[in-house]
């Protein structure tokens, strides 16, 4: 799995919620192809010998640990999302693409603790708040606010956040 998520032509998960007895579709999210990085897919064991597919090793998506700009809503309590919508939410994190699978994986955890914060005007030491759980997602990294802070930099560089009107403050666009 691993492989083919390096892959440029990884595909991007629709998962879809219904009702049954009315035959419809109540709601359906895309996670496009460029949410996909290693920390969010868990190896399960590999089928016993006797198995048909014996040595064969699924895996889990973590969908939780996409962040909620990652789960793109298509269909949300049975309407359809507007179209203009849509396509905004896919634009605005188009730019996930051009990086490589390690550095994707730390732009979306920074992102999973902006959006941790619930409201488009955030500071950094309400980001810094989220350390603890940065630091046990890369336990390799000794260095996480400096860390965070260039993630940040990249993310308003790349149009997902500007500076706030005071030192220190972000929003989100």
């Amino acid at each position: 799995m691993t492989a083919q998520l390096a892959a440029a032509n990884n595909p991007s998960l629709f998962a879809m919620s219904y009702d049954r007895a009315a035959a419809r579709v109540t709601d359906l999210i895309l996670v496009p192809n460029h949410f996909f990085t290693p920390e969010i897919i868990k190896a399960r064991k590999p089928l016993g010998p006797h198995a048909r597919r014996a040595g064969w090793q699924g895996c889990t998506i973590l969908i939780g640990q996409v962040p909620p700009s990652g789960r793109i809503s298509l269909i949300r309590a049975g309407a359809p999302a507007p179209k203009a919508e849509v396509r905004a939410a896919w634009a605005a994190t188009r730019f996930l693409r051009d990086e490589g699978a390690t550095a994707r994986g730390w732009l979306l955890a920074v992102m999973g603790a902006v959006e941790a914060v619930g409201r488009p005007g955030f500071t950094l030491a309400e980001v810094y708040a989220q350390e603890a759980r940065l630091a046990a997602l890369y336990p390799g990294n000794n260095n996480v606010r400096p860390k965070i802070r260039q993630q940040l930099q990249v993310l308003r560089d790349r149009g997902w956040l500007a500076f706030g009107d005071k030192r220190g403050t972000f929003r989100r666009t």
